[in-house]
This record gives C-alpha cells, structure tokens and sequence, in this order.
C-alpha cells in the first residue's frame, strides 16, 4: 500500500515539473485588425467627426460672443454687461454639457458595435488556445503576464481564425 502511495506521489510530482504554456492575446489589436473591426472604427469615427464638427460650431460661437462682448464692454451698461457675461456662460455650459453628451453616446456607440465581435470572438480564442496548448490564455490589458516560463502571443492567430470564419 505505500508503495503504491509513493508511486503516485512520484507521478504526480514529476507531471507538475512539465511546463505550463500561457496564452496571450491583445483584444484592443484584434479588434483594430480584423475587417469586421475595422468597419467599427470607420463608423465610430464618421460619428465622432460628426459630433466633433457639431461642437466646433457651437465653440466659434462662443468665440464670437466673447470677441463681440470685449469690443462692447466698455460702452455697455453695467446691466447690459452682466447679461452678456451671463449669456456667455450659459454658452459655455450648455457646451460643456453636449460634450458630455456626445462622449457618453460615442461610448456607449462603441460598446454596441463591439458587443457582437466580443461574443465571436471568445469561442475563436477558445479554439487557437486548444489548437497552440496553451493551459490558460489571458487578454493582455486586463492580466499583465509579468513573468510565465512559457508564454505564447495568439494575437495573430486570433486574428486569421476570425478573419477566415466572419468574412463575408
């Protein structure tokens, strides 16, 4: 009987010395490579540019009213100036809340279009971890691997497998 214990302890212990390969991937690279990505982030700018062209307006706006109050100060009544401060302010604010605006609809923008393409993507990475032997495969950004005997890159892989299974 402790022969037999010892013999299993011995095999178990030899079987832990075997290396362990980590997987590695880069989402934010995959998803900026693959084609399907790629349309995403031509939307997403068309949207941003559109909404930045938007607020650019809306600041030379205000530039004017502070360049036409500046000329007037002088000549304006102190109730009249004070209205005009105010008026600009508001511009300001209201400004300063549409960017907000626009930033949170922009993200919330990208989320969605990402969702789907994050939901493909998982099995794929599943498959080229299988496919490569890795034991574990951990995104990039979220899990620095600071150290790992052997470590392996699949951004590649991911991205050919995604590629090759979703073009259309």
């Amino acid at each position: 009987m402790k022969m037999i214990l010892s013999l299993i302890l011995v095999t178990f212990s030899f079987s832990s010395f075997s290396s362990v390969v980590v997987g590695l991937v880069d989402i934010q690279k995959i998803i900026t490579s693959i084609k399907e990505g790629k349309s995403v982030q031509k939307n997403l700018e068309k949207s941003f540019n559109d909404k930045k062209a938007i607020l650019k307006k809306e600041e030379d706006k205000i530039k004017k009213a502070q360049e036409d109050y500046k000329k007037q100060a002088m000549v304006l009544a102190e109730n009249a100036r004070s209205t005009k401060e105010r008026e600009i302010q508001e511009m300001m604010l209201k400004l300063q809340n549409k960017t907000m605006e626009y930033q949170r609809e922009i993200q919330k923008l990208e989320q969605d279009m990402k969702k789907p393409i994050l939901e493909k993507l998982r099995p794929i990475i599943d498959e080229v971890s299988k496919v490569n032997k890795v034991a574990m495969t951990f995104e990039l950004s979220a899990a620095p691997i600071v150290y790992a005997e052997e470590k392996k890159d699949l951004t590649d892989d991911v991205i050919k497998a995604y590629d090759k299974k979703y073009t259309k």
